[in-house]
C-alpha cells in the first residue's frame, strides 16, 4: 500500500471515529441492533440505527513492535518495558504503563490518528500553536498498525509500586 493510500485510509479511519454520537434510538430506548437499517428518502439504505464504531482487536505483541517501530519510546516512557535507547529522549508525552485501563481504545485510537484532538493543557504537551507535539503517523503508519498499537497500549498495566499516570505531574 502506498504511503498516500495509507493515509488517505487513516484519514477515512478518523472521519469513522468521530461519529460515534448516540443516535435517537440510543437515547430513546430503542433497540438498536446492526441488523437494523433507517431509510434514507427514495429507499435508499442509510446508517444503521444505533450503529457505533466498534475498534477492532489487535495483536498486542505486534503492537509492541509498531510502538518501538514507529520509535515511541523517544516521547512517552513505559515503565516496566525496556526499548532501545532513543537518540534523543524528548519525555514530552505521557508515561504511558498506567494508562490501559483508563482508557477505551477509541481514545487511544483518537491520540494515534489525531493526536490534537485532546491535549492535556499544563501538561507541556501542546506546542505553541496549541497543537499537540506528537507528530502525525497517518502517512507512514498502516490501519493494522494503528489497531495493533492500540491493543498493546490497552494491555498496559500499572507497575506495582510506580506511581501511576502522567510523569507524576
Amino acid at each position: 500500500m502506498t504511503v498516500w493510500r495509507r493515509g488517505v485510509v487513516l484519514t477515512v479511519f478518523a472521519s469513522l471515529m468521530a461519529s460515534t454520537v448516540p443516535s435517537v434510538a440510543q437515547q430513546t430506548g430503542q433497540p438498536t441492533g446492526r441488523s437494523q437499517r433507517s431509510q434514507a428518502p427514495g429507499g435508499h439504505h442509510g446508517t444503521p440505527s444505533g450503529w457505533k464504531f466498534r475498534w477492532a482487536n489487535g495483536d498486542p505483541v505486534k503492537g509492541r513492535e509498531v510502538f518501538a517501530k514507529f520509535e515511541c519510546y523517544a516521547c512517552h516512557e513505559v515503565k516496566g518495558e525496556t526499548f532501545q535507547a532513543p537518540k534523543d529522549r524528548k519525555n514530552v508525552g505521557p508515561e504511558l504503563s498506567a494508562m490501559g485501563p483508563l482508557h477505551e481504545a477509541a481514545y487511544f485510537a483518537e491520540s494515534i490518528i489525531s493526536p490534537s484532538a485532546v491535549i492535556e493543557k499544563g501538561k507541556g504537551y501542546g506546542g505553541p500553536d496549541g497543537s499537540s507535539k506528537m507528530p502525525s503517523f497517518n502517512d507512514s503508519m498502516t490501519v493494522q498498525e494503528a489497531i495493533d498499537l492500540v491493543a498493546y497500549l490497552r494491555g498496559l498495566k500499572p507497575v506495582t509500586g510506580a506511581p501511576a499516570g502522567h510523569r507524576g505531574h
